[in-house]
Protein backbone atom coordinates (compact mmCIF):
# COMPACT_ATOMS: atom_id res chain seq x y z
CA UNK A 1 0.00 0.00 0.00
CA UNK A 2 0.93 3.60 -0.43
CA UNK A 3 0.45 5.86 2.03
CA UNK A 4 1.19 9.90 2.06
CA UNK A 5 2.56 11.95 5.08
CA UNK A 6 2.98 15.60 5.08
CA UNK A 7 3.81 18.35 8.14
CA UNK A 8 2.42 22.12 7.89
CA UNK A 9 2.79 24.94 10.09
CA UNK A 10 -0.47 26.57 9.92
CA UNK A 11 0.14 29.79 11.15
CA UNK A 12 -1.42 30.55 14.42
CA UNK A 13 -4.96 29.11 13.97
CA UNK A 14 -6.61 30.30 16.71
CA UNK A 15 -9.89 30.58 17.55
CA UNK A 16 -10.75 33.31 20.16
CA UNK A 17 -12.61 36.19 19.50
CA UNK A 18 -12.36 39.83 21.03
CA UNK A 19 -15.36 40.10 22.15
CA UNK A 20 -14.73 44.25 22.66
CA UNK A 21 -17.72 46.13 24.06
CA UNK A 22 -19.30 42.56 25.92
CA UNK A 23 -16.58 42.63 28.65
CA UNK A 24 -17.00 44.84 31.73
CA UNK A 25 -13.27 44.90 32.13
CA UNK A 26 -12.67 46.76 29.35
CA UNK A 27 -13.49 50.43 28.60
CA UNK A 28 -12.82 53.02 26.22
CA UNK A 29 -11.55 51.43 23.59
CA UNK A 30 -8.67 49.59 25.49
CA UNK A 31 -8.48 46.01 24.67
CA UNK A 32 -5.69 45.15 27.12
CA UNK A 33 -5.92 43.10 29.48
CA UNK A 34 -3.83 41.34 32.23
CA UNK A 35 -1.50 38.51 30.92
CA UNK A 36 -3.09 34.96 31.84
CA UNK A 37 -6.45 36.32 32.25
CA UNK A 38 -9.23 33.77 31.16
CA UNK A 39 -12.38 35.62 30.83
CA UNK A 40 -15.66 32.76 30.97
CA UNK A 41 -19.35 33.73 30.16
CA UNK A 42 -22.53 31.84 31.11
CA UNK A 43 -23.29 28.89 32.60
CA UNK A 44 -22.82 26.70 29.21
CA UNK A 45 -19.36 27.80 29.94
CA UNK A 46 -19.24 28.29 26.25
CA UNK A 47 -17.53 31.54 25.86
CA UNK A 48 -13.61 31.64 26.68
CA UNK A 49 -11.16 34.45 26.36
CA UNK A 50 -7.43 33.87 26.79
CA UNK A 51 -4.46 36.43 26.12
CA UNK A 52 -0.48 36.80 25.55
CA UNK A 53 1.53 39.62 27.05
CA UNK A 54 -1.52 41.57 27.40
CA UNK A 55 -3.47 41.79 24.48
CA UNK A 56 -6.64 39.19 23.58
CA UNK A 57 -5.90 36.70 21.41
CA UNK A 58 -7.81 36.91 18.20
CA UNK A 59 -9.22 34.45 15.67
CA UNK A 60 -7.44 33.70 12.46
CA UNK A 61 -8.33 35.25 9.69
CA UNK A 62 -11.30 33.86 7.65
CA UNK A 63 -9.63 34.20 4.28
CA UNK A 64 -6.55 32.59 5.42
CA UNK A 65 -8.10 30.06 7.11
CA UNK A 66 -9.99 28.96 4.01
CA UNK A 67 -6.39 29.79 2.38
CA UNK A 68 -4.69 26.94 4.40
CA UNK A 69 -7.62 24.85 4.00
CA UNK A 70 -7.84 24.92 0.34
CA UNK A 71 -3.78 23.87 0.48
CA UNK A 72 -4.83 20.95 3.07
CA UNK A 73 -7.58 19.51 0.44
CA UNK A 74 -5.45 20.21 -2.75
CA UNK A 75 -2.54 18.17 -0.61
CA UNK A 76 -5.08 15.02 0.44
CA UNK A 77 -2.52 13.43 2.54
CA UNK A 78 -3.22 10.52 5.03
CA UNK A 79 -1.47 11.90 8.00
CA UNK A 80 -0.81 15.64 8.59
CA UNK A 81 1.41 16.70 11.42
CA UNK A 82 0.27 20.36 12.37
CA UNK A 83 2.02 22.93 14.15
CA UNK A 84 0.56 26.61 15.55
CA UNK A 85 -3.08 25.15 16.33
CA UNK A 86 -4.23 27.13 19.79
CA UNK A 87 -5.75 23.33 21.05
CA UNK A 88 -7.58 20.22 20.16
CA UNK A 89 -11.56 22.08 19.66
CA UNK A 90 -9.87 24.36 17.17
CA UNK A 91 -8.03 21.73 15.01
CA UNK A 92 -11.41 19.51 15.14
CA UNK A 93 -13.51 22.79 14.05
CA UNK A 94 -11.34 23.72 11.35
CA UNK A 95 -11.96 19.71 10.21
CA UNK A 96 -14.89 19.86 10.52
CA UNK A 97 -15.75 23.14 8.93
CA UNK A 98 -13.29 23.73 7.10
CA UNK A 99 -12.12 19.97 5.81
CA UNK A 100 -15.44 18.45 5.31
CA UNK A 101 -14.28 16.38 8.11
CA UNK A 102 -11.86 15.23 6.05
CA UNK A 103 -9.59 13.32 8.60
CA UNK A 104 -11.45 11.23 10.98
CA UNK A 105 -9.15 10.87 13.38
CA UNK A 106 -6.89 14.18 15.28
CA UNK A 107 -4.86 14.45 18.27
CA UNK A 108 -3.14 17.87 19.76
CA UNK A 109 -2.07 17.03 23.58
CA UNK A 110 -1.86 20.73 25.60
CA UNK A 111 2.00 22.11 25.32
CA UNK A 112 4.21 24.50 26.92
CA UNK A 113 3.60 27.45 24.66
CA UNK A 114 2.33 31.03 26.10
CA UNK A 115 1.43 32.09 23.20
CA UNK A 116 -0.64 28.87 22.99
CA UNK A 117 0.27 27.66 19.95
CA UNK A 118 0.30 23.49 19.67
CA UNK A 119 1.11 20.48 17.59
CA UNK A 120 -1.31 18.02 16.19
CA UNK A 121 -2.21 15.41 13.74
CA UNK A 122 -4.45 14.79 11.75
CA UNK A 123 -5.21 11.53 10.31
CA UNK A 124 -7.15 9.34 7.51
CA UNK A 125 -5.98 5.98 9.41
CA UNK A 126 -6.71 5.06 12.73
CA UNK A 127 -4.37 6.29 15.28
CA UNK A 128 -3.00 4.22 18.02
CA UNK A 129 -0.85 5.10 21.11
CA UNK A 130 0.27 8.73 21.43
CA UNK A 131 2.34 10.25 23.87
CA UNK A 132 3.37 13.92 24.96
CA UNK A 133 6.90 14.79 25.83
CA UNK A 134 5.91 18.11 26.79
CA UNK A 135 7.37 17.56 30.04
CA UNK A 136 10.93 16.41 28.48
CA UNK A 137 13.85 17.82 29.98
CA UNK A 138 17.49 18.31 28.87
CA UNK A 139 20.10 17.73 31.50
CA UNK A 140 21.64 21.27 31.21
CA UNK A 141 18.73 22.63 32.53
CA UNK A 142 16.24 19.45 34.02
CA UNK A 143 14.10 22.15 36.22
CA UNK A 144 12.43 23.44 33.03
CA UNK A 145 10.64 21.48 30.29
CA UNK A 146 13.04 21.53 26.92
CA UNK A 147 10.13 21.72 24.34
CA UNK A 148 8.68 25.22 24.30
CA UNK A 149 5.69 23.50 22.79
CA UNK A 150 5.72 19.72 22.62
CA UNK A 151 7.20 16.48 21.07
CA UNK A 152 4.18 14.65 19.93
CA UNK A 153 4.63 11.01 19.62
CA UNK A 154 1.76 9.52 17.43
CA UNK A 155 1.72 5.83 16.22
CA UNK A 156 -0.41 5.40 12.78
CA UNK A 157 -2.04 2.29 12.28
CA UNK A 158 -3.76 0.02 9.25
CA UNK A 159 -7.63 -0.18 8.47
CA UNK A 160 -8.20 -2.91 10.19
CA UNK A 161 -6.08 -1.41 13.27
CA UNK A 162 -4.42 -4.99 13.36
CA UNK A 163 -0.74 -3.42 12.63
CA UNK A 164 0.93 -0.55 13.19
CA UNK A 165 2.17 1.58 9.54
CA UNK A 166 4.32 3.88 11.39
CA UNK A 167 5.16 6.20 14.22
CA UNK A 168 5.65 9.95 13.58
CA UNK A 169 7.80 12.26 15.82
CA UNK A 170 5.89 15.52 15.54
CA UNK A 171 8.26 18.83 16.41
CA UNK A 172 7.80 22.60 16.54
CA UNK A 173 10.97 23.61 17.43
CA UNK A 174 12.33 27.57 18.92
CA UNK A 175 12.37 30.05 16.57
CA UNK A 176 13.97 32.67 15.64
CA UNK A 177 12.02 35.66 16.89
CA UNK A 178 13.41 38.27 19.51
CA UNK A 179 11.32 40.61 21.11
CA UNK A 180 12.12 44.16 19.97
CA UNK A 181 12.39 44.88 24.19
CA UNK A 182 15.14 42.10 24.13
CA UNK A 183 18.83 42.34 23.13
CA UNK A 184 18.90 40.95 19.49
CA UNK A 185 22.29 38.94 19.88
CA UNK A 186 21.52 37.63 23.84
CA UNK A 187 18.32 36.50 22.24
CA UNK A 188 19.39 35.00 19.32
CA UNK A 189 21.72 33.27 21.39
CA UNK A 190 19.32 32.39 23.77
CA UNK A 191 16.84 30.77 20.87
CA UNK A 192 19.86 28.96 19.69
CA UNK A 193 21.01 27.20 22.58
CA UNK A 194 17.15 26.24 23.73
CA UNK A 195 16.92 24.73 19.98
CA UNK A 196 20.55 22.68 20.37
CA UNK A 197 18.88 21.23 23.46
CA UNK A 198 15.44 20.80 21.24
CA UNK A 199 17.55 18.78 18.90
CA UNK A 200 19.57 16.35 21.24
CA UNK A 201 16.32 15.68 23.35
CA UNK A 202 14.63 14.70 20.08
CA UNK A 203 17.45 12.34 19.50
CA UNK A 204 17.50 11.15 22.73
CA UNK A 205 13.33 10.20 22.96
CA UNK A 206 13.54 8.90 19.17
CA UNK A 207 16.92 6.75 20.05
CA UNK A 208 15.32 5.29 23.51
CA UNK A 209 11.56 4.58 21.63
CA UNK A 210 12.51 2.72 18.18
CA UNK A 211 14.64 0.40 16.81
CA UNK A 212 17.02 0.58 13.57
CA UNK A 213 14.36 -1.54 11.52
CA UNK A 214 11.43 0.74 12.73
CA UNK A 215 9.42 2.59 10.64
CA UNK A 216 9.11 6.23 12.24
CA UNK A 217 8.98 9.64 10.63
CA UNK A 218 10.96 12.71 12.33
CA UNK A 219 9.28 16.33 11.21
CA UNK A 220 7.58 19.24 11.78
CA UNK A 221 8.81 23.11 11.96
CA UNK A 222 12.58 22.89 13.31
CA UNK A 223 12.82 26.75 12.62
CA UNK A 224 16.09 25.72 10.84
CA UNK A 225 18.03 24.22 8.10
CA UNK A 226 18.27 20.82 7.74
CA UNK A 227 22.36 21.05 7.89
CA UNK A 228 22.61 23.61 10.79
CA UNK A 229 24.90 22.36 13.51
CA UNK A 230 21.83 22.67 15.85
CA UNK A 231 20.26 19.84 14.39
CA UNK A 232 22.82 17.82 14.17
CA UNK A 233 22.03 15.98 17.58
CA UNK A 234 19.03 13.48 14.94
CA UNK A 235 20.01 14.93 11.93
CA UNK A 236 23.36 13.37 11.81
CA UNK A 237 23.14 10.91 14.75
CA UNK A 238 25.17 7.65 13.90
CA UNK A 239 22.86 5.26 15.44
CA UNK A 240 19.40 6.92 14.29
CA UNK A 241 21.08 7.49 10.75
CA UNK A 242 17.98 9.53 9.58
CA UNK A 243 17.27 10.31 5.90
CA UNK A 244 16.28 13.95 4.72
CA UNK A 245 13.49 12.82 2.33
CA UNK A 246 13.13 16.19 1.01
CA UNK A 247 16.28 16.58 -0.80
CA UNK A 248 14.89 17.66 -4.43
CA UNK A 249 11.17 17.61 -3.83
CA UNK A 250 8.89 18.30 -6.34
CA UNK A 251 6.56 21.06 -6.56
CA UNK A 252 2.71 21.41 -6.87
CA UNK A 253 2.20 25.08 -7.85
CA UNK A 254 3.68 27.63 -8.78
CA UNK A 255 5.16 30.59 -6.90
CA UNK A 256 4.63 34.37 -8.35
CA UNK A 257 8.29 36.02 -9.87
CA UNK A 258 10.93 36.41 -6.84
CA UNK A 259 13.75 38.13 -6.95
CA UNK A 260 16.38 36.71 -6.85
CA UNK A 261 15.05 32.88 -7.79
CA UNK A 262 15.41 29.99 -5.22
CA UNK A 263 17.91 27.87 -6.45
CA UNK A 264 16.42 25.13 -5.34
CA UNK A 265 12.84 22.91 -4.51
CA UNK A 266 14.16 22.44 -1.04
CA UNK A 267 12.98 25.51 0.42
CA UNK A 268 9.17 25.82 2.75
CA UNK A 269 10.05 28.95 4.47
CA UNK A 270 11.04 32.58 2.46
CA UNK A 271 12.27 35.22 4.65
CA UNK A 272 13.27 38.61 3.51
CA UNK A 273 15.15 41.35 5.35
CA UNK A 274 14.37 44.79 4.71
CA UNK A 275 17.47 45.82 1.55
CA UNK A 276 18.60 42.28 1.20
CA UNK A 277 17.94 39.64 -0.91
CA UNK A 278 15.09 36.64 0.09
CA UNK A 279 16.38 33.66 2.45
CA UNK A 280 14.22 30.47 0.90
CA UNK A 281 15.20 27.71 3.50
CA UNK A 282 14.00 23.98 4.64
CA UNK A 283 12.28 24.85 7.81
CA UNK A 284 9.68 22.26 7.59
CA UNK A 285 11.43 19.07 7.19
CA UNK A 286 10.54 14.99 6.78
CA UNK A 287 13.10 12.58 8.18
CA UNK A 288 12.48 8.91 7.59
CA UNK A 289 14.03 6.16 9.75
CA UNK A 290 16.51 2.98 7.88
CA UNK A 291 13.11 1.30 7.74
CA UNK A 292 11.38 3.72 5.64
CA UNK A 293 14.48 4.98 3.27
CA UNK A 294 14.26 2.80 0.81
CA UNK A 295 10.49 2.87 0.80
CA UNK A 296 10.42 6.53 -0.40
CA UNK A 297 8.52 6.97 -3.71
CA UNK A 298 8.81 10.73 -4.12
CA UNK A 299 8.50 14.20 -1.88
CA UNK A 300 5.97 16.90 -2.76
CA UNK A 301 6.53 20.81 -1.69
CA UNK A 302 2.97 22.32 -1.98
CA UNK A 303 4.51 25.73 -3.37
CA UNK A 304 2.64 29.35 -2.06
CA UNK A 305 1.48 31.60 -5.04
CA UNK A 306 2.54 34.68 -3.43
CA UNK A 307 5.49 35.60 -1.52
CA UNK A 308 4.38 36.05 1.68
CA UNK A 309 2.73 33.03 1.60
CA UNK A 310 -1.07 31.89 1.37
CA UNK A 311 -2.64 31.41 4.26
CA UNK A 312 0.68 30.68 6.39
CA UNK A 313 4.59 31.79 5.74
CA UNK A 314 5.00 27.84 5.31
CA UNK A 315 4.85 26.11 2.75
CA UNK A 316 3.62 22.19 3.58
CA UNK A 317 5.63 19.52 2.06
CA UNK A 318 4.83 15.61 2.31
CA UNK A 319 6.09 12.63 1.38
CA UNK A 320 4.45 9.14 -0.89
CA UNK A 321 5.69 5.83 1.02
CA UNK A 322 5.25 2.30 -0.61
CA UNK A 323 4.38 0.38 2.40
Amino acid sequence: MQITVGTFNLNNLFSRYNFKGEIAAIRDDDTSVKAGVVYEFGPQDTFRIRSYKGRLVKAKDKADTAKIAGRISQMDVDVLAVQEAEDIDTLREFNRDHLAGKYPYVILVEGNDPRLIDVGVLSKLPIGGVTSWQQAVHPDDPSHPVFGRDLLEVEILDSTRSKKLLTVFNNHLKSHYVDFREDPVAGEQSNSERRRRQAEAVATIVRARTRPESHYIVLGDMNDVPDSPLLQAFAADAELRLTNALISPRESGAMKNDTPPPTSTAWTHRFKEAGQPAKHELYDQIWLSPGLSGRLVESWIHRRRNLSGDGSDHDPAWVVLNL
